[in-house]
């Protein structure tokens, strides 16, 4: 009798591992379902022309966001050994009274394993500079730079 109930728990506990290992099965569509890897979901307000919400997922690059590839590569190039490219701005980082408009912008979902919950916007050079480093994974808002020099710039007056 001790052999017979032994064999059955070996044997159930094969059929529980073989259940675990199974490979996982299409929809009805055939389809696999698809993978948990880096997701992040970008909402934008603010920014003139490039408001919305945006999903994002890499590894391989896809979503409704504008550039999934360009944005993914650029997050893959600052995603460094101990390093989470949506820190904050620390506490007492010293930062110019610069104004960069009124975006703001909020990206939450999971990257390179760990979750992600980050608000941006502009107020100050440090946050400026911190929603700068993360384009084009964030819209290129900054105006751009009038050259001395230039027909319109070289010793022209402000009327």
């Amino acid at each position: 009798m001790t052999q017979f109930t032994s064999r059955a728990v070996l044997l159930g506990a094969a059929a529980l591992l073989a259940g675990v290992t199974a490979p996982t099965p299409a929809d009805a569509h055939g389809t696999l379902p698809l993978p948990r890897g880096d997701q992040l979901v970008v909402t934008v307000r603010h920014t003139g022309r490039a408001d919305g919400m945006y999903l994002l997922r890499c590894h391989p690059s896809r979503g409704s966001h504008p550039n999934p590839a360009i944005a993914c590569a650029m997050l893959d190039r600052r995603t460094i050994w101990g390093r989470d490219p949506f820190a904050p701005v620390p506490p007492r980082a010293l930062c110019t009274m610069q104004y960069g408009g009124p975006a703001t912008a909020h990206i939450s979902g999971t990257w390179a394993g760990r979750p992600v919950d980050a608000q941006y916007d502009r107020r100050d050079g440090c946050q400026v500079a911190r929603w700068d480093s993360l384009v084009p994974l964030l819209p290129d808002v900054r105006t751009p730079q009038r050259h001395h020099g230039t027909a319109a710039g070289a010793g022209a007056r402000p009327s």
